[in-house]
Formats: structure tokens, C-alpha cells, sequence
């Protein structure tokens, strides 16, 4: 091989490398990390999660509630590129629009069933409807959904991530519960000052 050619084959490498090591939470070079803040020796208790004790036997929310055990809630998972959510979906309520922009989402429905779908780059629209034991995957970064379109039974299911913060963008409530210009929405949705701020007033968290 050339030595231009092979300048311009380890570069090309190079990017790749990089693409590849961006994609995930960063590699550590220990069994696992110790927060700074953590003192007493480590023991099984450090690796445990116990805060999903509550979901059991409890009712269910009246509104969509989604209880996470991410990196903020479970220490532990520093480092170890995984996460999860439990989803619980009272009848008619909806998981709004958004995005995951550090991971993948794999969604398991254990009971009820959903309407899911996500929209790609080409504006193309994917979608389903789940049944208890059925797995969803919605791609890294790209809007996604759920909903449960029963009036009258309730859907939980769990999402499993692949990083310890996955971070959730609310499409909803960026565009509007933010400081974005009324004006500068207005336009973006061909509409008027006037729908946009009852579209906030909508979205104001309840007193």
C-alpha cells in the first residue's frame, strides 16, 4: 500500500475508532467506581437497588408516571454503560414525544398494551402496537412515543438503556415550558403568538 494511501486509511480508522468510543458511556479503568464522597468500605449494599420496592402492590398513578434507575438514583451504575425505567401507563395516557440522546431504549411491556412508535431522519414513521411480553426498540436519539390507547385498562412496561444517563429532551416541554422567543415559535409552526402561549399555558405546571 502507498504511504498516502495508508496516511488516509489510518485516518479514516482513526474516525472510526473515535465514532465507535463516542457512542457508549467512556470505558473505565476499574471493576467499577467509588464515588469520592464514599468513605466506609464497600459491600453488597453499594451494589444494590431497592427503590423500586415501592412499585410493589402500590396502585397505579392517575397520570403516566415513569420511575428511573439511572446513574443520579443508583450510584453503582457509574461506569457501567446500563439503566432502566419502569413505565406505568393509567388507560388513555400518553408517554409524550422525546428523544434519549446518550442511548438506545429497549422497551419490555409486562402488562397492558401500547401504541409505540419513532420517526427517523428521513421523517419516516415507525410504528406498533404492543401486547404484554412484547419487546420495542427505539434508536439512539431519534422521537419516539407511547401510548395506551385503552380507555379502560392500565400498561406498565420497563425500558432497559445502554448508558447509566440516557437523558430524556420532552419535546413538549423544551419547545414550550423553556425561554424560546412566542414569536420565534409562531413561526416555526406556521401558527400565532396567540395558540403558542395557550400551548404554554397548557403546559404550566399545575399550582
Amino acid at each position: 500500500m502507498a504511504s498516502t494511501q495508508k496516511f488516509f486509511y489510518l485516518l479514516l480508522s482513526s474516525f472510526a475508532i473515535i465514532r465507535m468510543a463516542s457512542a457508549a458511556d467512556p470505558d473505565i479503568t476499574s471493576d467499577f467506581v467509588i464515588p469520592s464522597n464514599v468513605t466506609a468500605p464497600i459491600d453488597g449494599n453499594f451494589f444494590t437497588f431497592t427503590g423500586l420496592r415501592a412499585l410493589v402492590g402500590a396502585p397505579l398513578p392517575p397520570d403516566f408516571k415513569v420511575t428511573k434507575v439511572s446513574l443520579a438514583e443508583f450510584p453503582a451504575l457509574n461506569g457501567q454503560s446500563v439503566s432502566l425505567a419502569v413505565l406505568e401507563f393509567p388507560a388513555g395516557t400518553t408517554n409524550p414525544p422525546h428523544t434519549h440522546p446518550r442511548s438506545a431504549e429497549l422497551l419490555f411491556l409486562i402488562q397492558g398494551s401500547l401504541q409505540v412508535g419513532f420517526v427517523d431522519t428521513t421523517n419516516k414513521l415507525f410504528s406498533q402496537t404492543l401486547q404484554a411480553g412484547d419487546m420495542f426498540v427505539f434508536p439512539k436519539g431519534l422521537v419516539h412515543f407511547q401510548y395506551n390507547a385503552d380507555a379502560q385498562k392500565p400498561a406498565i412496561a420497563v425500558s432497559a438503556f445502554g448508558s447509566a444517563s440516557a437523558g430524556t429532551v420532552s419535546l413538549p416541554a423544551t419547545l414550550f415550558t423553556t425561554s424560546i422567543d412566542d414569536t420565534i415559535l409562531a413561526k416555526a409552526f406556521k401558527t400565532d403568538v396567540a395558540t403558542i402561549q395557550a400551548l404554554k399555558a397548557g403546559l404550566a405546571p399545575k399550582p
